[in-house]
């Protein structure tokens, strides 16, 4: 614990897509238990307290307290780790924060996924009388209940109920205060990143049709709906919430196959899959979210200049078979060998010539190869 850090942990790569998940209120980051495991077998994944649960402090917010506050205790913890751009899952209040990240800080998120949430929670008035409830009576009486408003009948997580129990009274007001406040009706359109919405059909706490108004209004938004599941679908149907997060937060991995196939050919994607292993499954899944994923799905540059692009650095560092690749893709791409020709010329004034002179040899075995 720290008083200026929410208490977290990570699983997972450091070098696979960082996943930031966030908790229910009165619930620890256990909520992702039987989750974040199998998230992480692609994912960095980083799953966060709320201030006085868990680990975290409760100092790290105070009475009047907003979701815009935790969101900003979720940037400086993303800030600590080195994460610029994350992809993003929250319940309830942790939805809460995503939404909030969303529409004030986008170029923070790649991806998000709001859980059992809502863009409001019905009003303050219930939140600042169980706020006043709280910081009167302490938060025993409400635990006693917890499983009523968390799962359906017969199911409980005692692990999850005793975080409730001793839970920070005076910052568990404090996030009721911040719910209070909280209502991004009027702003969801401002939603742009890639989201999915997943609604327990038994959550009496936000009932699915919260869910169904977040995505009639955020652009190309899908809507899950969980049958047997109530408010934290996470822990009662862990299974039908990964499932639905893996098909969500891996379509950059689905993009990035379907560039590499247009820019690279089926045969050369079918033999390096045909070549891949479990040691080089997870540097392959890398290459197909990140190079190819990200990087060349971007708009900015035509795949013409990147082609080009990828030539020149090719030459540079001497990588001649990847360039004979490349100059296959080039072709592939619509560049004329008169046009790859230029571009070796201009590697042999900034690479040298006699990098440019290995350039032109491996471009031509490719190009006469066409020809035969």
């Amino acid at each position: 614990m720290t008083d200026r850090l929410l208490n977290h942990r990570e699983e997972g790569a450091a070098s696979a897509p960082p996943l930031l998940l966030g908790p229910s209120l009165g619930t620890s980051y256990a909520l992702w238990d039987r989750v974040a495991p199998e998230l992480s077998a692609g994912h960095r994944v980083v799953r966060w307290d709320l201030p006085g649960h868990g680990g975290s402090a409760a100092g790290l917010i105070g009475a009047g307290a907003t979701v815009g506050d935790l969101a900003s205790l979720v940037l400086t913890l993303a800030d600590t780790l080195g994460i610029g751009r994350f992809a993003y899952a929250g319940v309830s209040l942790g939805g809460a924060v995503g939404l909030h990240l969303a529409v004030h800080h986008p170029d923070r998120l790649s991806s998000l996924a709001v859980i059992c949430s809502s863009a409001h929670f019905d009003g303050a008035g219930p939140w600042r009388e169980r706020a006043a409830r709280v910081r009167r009576e302490g938060l025993g009486g409400l635990a006693d209940g917890a499983d009523a408003r968390w799962f359906t009948a017969g199911f409980t997580v005692p692990r999850l109920v005793r975080d409730h129990r001793e839970a920070d009274p005076e910052a568990y007001a404090a996030c009721c205060d911040a719910l209070a406040a909280f209502d991004l009706r009027d702003r969801l359109a401002e939603v742009l990143v890639p989201t999915l919405l997943i609604a327990g059909r038994e959550d009496p706490a936000t009932p699915p049709g919260h869910l169904r108004e977040i995505a009639d209004a955020v652009p190309d938004a899908t809507l899950v709906e969980l049958p047997g599941a109530s408010h934290l679908a996470p822990a009662q149907r862990p299974e039908a919430v990964l499932t639905a997060l893996r098909a969500h937060f891996d379509g950059t991995a689905r993009r990035g196959m379907k560039a590499r196939r247009e820019v690279l050919g089926d045969a050369h994607v079918d033999r390096a899959q045909a070549r891949q292993t479990p040691f080089t499954a997870r540097f392959q899944d890398f290459i197909s979210r990140y190079a190819w994923g990200e990087v060349w799905t971007d708009p900015t540059l035509t795949r013409r200049e990147r082609s080009m692009i990828t030539l020149t650095a090719l030459v540079a560092h001497g990588h001649y078979d990847e360039l004979a690749m490349h100059v296959r893709a080039a072709r592939r791409g619509g560049l004329t060998p008169e046009e790859i020709g230029a571009v070796l010329l201009q590697t042999a004034v900034y690479c040298g010539v006699p990098a440019a002179n290995s350039a032109f040899a491996t471009a031509q075995r490719v190009l006469a190869e066409e020809d035969e």
